[in-house]
């Protein structure tokens, strides 16, 4: 039972992040591609390269605590299956060019910075 209340509280809070930091970027960019989605599925992505690959694979957090960041914290942060009905809505819209770049955004960015996360971790390490 404790560790469905750590993933519920770590979610509210990467939810809570999620809405707050979306809303922060559709002030400055144009809400022609879900820039929104794509900046916490990248943060997401990239804290939990850190996570798993530095301070997990270190022994620096235990498990409840790793299972709040990871499960909780950034499963409440990333939205795929927002990005899965945004990129939908682009190709309903005849919105061809900007669901493909959106998906290859998505995918090829948050794939890289978890590759970022991971020389990060390595370079720590030594």
């Amino acid at each position: 039972m404790q560790r469905y209340l750590l993933v519920m509280s770590g979610a509210g809070l990467g939810g809570a992040l999620r809405y707050w930091l979306s809303n922060v970027i559709y002030t400055y960019l144009p809400t022609t591609l879900p820039y929104g989605t794509l900046a916490v599925n990248v943060l997401g992505s990239f804290i939990i390269g850190l996570i798993m690959f530095y301070f997990d694979a270190n022994a620096l957090i235990n498990q409840e605590f790793r299972i709040f960041l990871t499960v909780g914290f950034c499963g409440g942060l990333t939205t795929f299956s927002t990005f899965s009905f945004e990129t939908f809505n682009l190709l309903k819209e005849n919105e061809i060019f900007f669901a493909i770049f959106n998906i290859f955004l998505n995918l090829f960015i948050t794939i890289f910075v978890v590759f970022l996360a991971y020389i990060i971790s390595k370079q720590i390490i030594r």
